[in-house]
């Protein structure tokens, strides 16, 4: 990695801060500065002079393997969707072969999209975390953690111990953290999600896990506790800082202060929630409530697609309808829960371009018709763009897309092995 600008019209520091003409100086893995003019000895300049310049886009919570799986069950409730036709066919065909091939399309779909970080949690974590690096993507990951055998650990009963031998194993790698993830409180015993968080306080990592994603959960899970879920997991001592609770969609006005008072962060996963009709999370009073909302795809079994860009758009119109508030979910506050927000849970120098800041940087392409004309790039980020608007990402200083091609990984090698699994599942069904 050598010193390199990116030229942009517009420089999107974050989402309240928008620089015109200017360059900004990568060297190494971090942004050096943000200049006027570029110094004379860049050996790469990239970008143009209508070019949009951001803060590469953090997805808080997919399944990337479960990119193979894209379109394979739609049109059905969630818990349909779960049992009778994710859960077996994960069964049937879910190897470290197969997470390692779904992770290498999921991370191909993330990066040419302007995704530069996501946060996982699936089974046989340790080959999304090699496919996160083989495609120069930055990732949080986790092993899941269930009462019942995984296809990685059929032994439930160890799922603690493999989760700990799997931490050991990344924890002190550059790009790859490791997390701790328990799939639901309605998979996993009180005590099995206790032991969870005291691991991953033992080793000062992000918890993630699914939580309230329906009404049927907390129905379910109020029938055996006499506790909402959210309720459950704080009498267990579960809700901090660093519980990264995904959906969030069925909550009482007392989850809301719990998961507020205790600091956790949401994942808001808008399409998915939207496509399994499991309602449509609260967002603008989590926000008033001082709880730090983020932005997730879900796997693409429930999207069906890994755009961030495209997410953003359907969150900010989504509240706006559901509210009938067309203030609500502004373009900035909707890029913020992208960048700065997810930044946030991870504890990282991410989420914005300044000085000292990790260069995880995308470039949106100025040219394309659908972003002109760009009166506020911001807007024309959540509301006009594509993801296949994006140009060139850089992540970590280095540039992993240029000119929307990729420049780790052998894309139409790839595609013949994808199109291998895809003809296995399709004579299984």
């Amino acid at each position: 990695m050598g010193r390199i600008g990116i030229r942009g019209k517009y420089i999107i520091k974050k989402p309240d801060e928008v620089l015109e003409d200017s360059y900004v100086i990568v060297e190494g893995s971090t942004i050096s500065t943000i200049t006027d003019r570029p110094p004379s000895d860049i050996e790469q300049l990239i970008g143009g002079p209508y070019d949009i310049v951001m803060p590469g886009l953090i997805n808080t919570h997919t399944h990337a393997a479960m990119a193979l799986f894209r379109g394979i069950a739609d049109d059905l409730p969630l818990m349909s969707w779960l049992n009778e036709h994710i859960f077996p066919m994960e069964a049937h065909f879910v190897n470290s072969e197969f997470v390692y091939m779904g992770s290498l399309l999921a991370a191909w779909e993330m990066i040419r999209t302007g995704t530069t970080s996501f946060c996982d949690g699936y089974f046989f974590e340790d080959q999304v975390a090699k496919a996160a690096k083989a495609a120069g993507m930055r990732a949080w990951v986790g092993e899941g953690i269930l009462d019942f055998p995984t296809p990685a650990i059929p032994n439930p009963d160890e799922a603690i111990i493999k989760t700990r031998e799997f931490i050991e194993r990344w924890i002190d790698d550059p790009l790859v953290t490791p997390t701790v993830f328990p799939h639901a409180v309605y998979t996993c015993s009180p005590e099995r999600l206790r032991h969870a968080f005291l691991l991953a306080e033992d080793y000062d990592l992000v918890f993630q896990i699914h939580l309230s994603e329906t009404t049927a959960e907390v129905n379910q899970v109020k029938a055996k506790y006499r506790m909402s879920p959210v309720e459950l997991m704080d009498s267990i001592g579960c809700l901090s800082k660093r519980t990264l609770a995904a959906h969030c969609v069925a909550l009482s006005e007392n989850d809301i202060n719990l998961l507020s008072r205790k600091g956790v962060t949401v994942s808001h996963n808008a399409e998915s929630n939207m496509k399994l009709a499991s309602g449509i999370a609260p967002v603008p009073r989590m926000l008033s409530s001082g709880i730090n909302v983020t932005i997730g795809t879900d796997g693409c079994a429930s999207n069906n697609n890994l755009d961030m860009i495209g997410e953003m758009s359907t969150v900010a119109k989504l509240h706006k309808v559901a509210s009938l508030d067309a203030t609500v979910m502004d373009a900035p506050t909707v890029l913020s829960l992208a960048t700065l927000n997810a930044a946030r849970i991870f504890n990282a120098r991410l989420g914005r371009l300044e000085e000292g800041m990790l260069a995880d940087i995308v470039v949106l392409d100025g040219m394309a018709p659908n972003l002109v004309p760009t009166y506020d790039p911001v807007s024309n980020t959540v509301y006009a763009a594509s993801g296949l608007n994006v140009k060139h990402v850089l992540i970590n200083g280095e540039l992993v897309l240029q000119d929307g091609k990729s420049t780790l990984l052998d894309i139409e090698a790839l595609m013949s092995r994808w199109y291998e699994i895809q003809e296995r599942v399709k004579s299984y069904r």
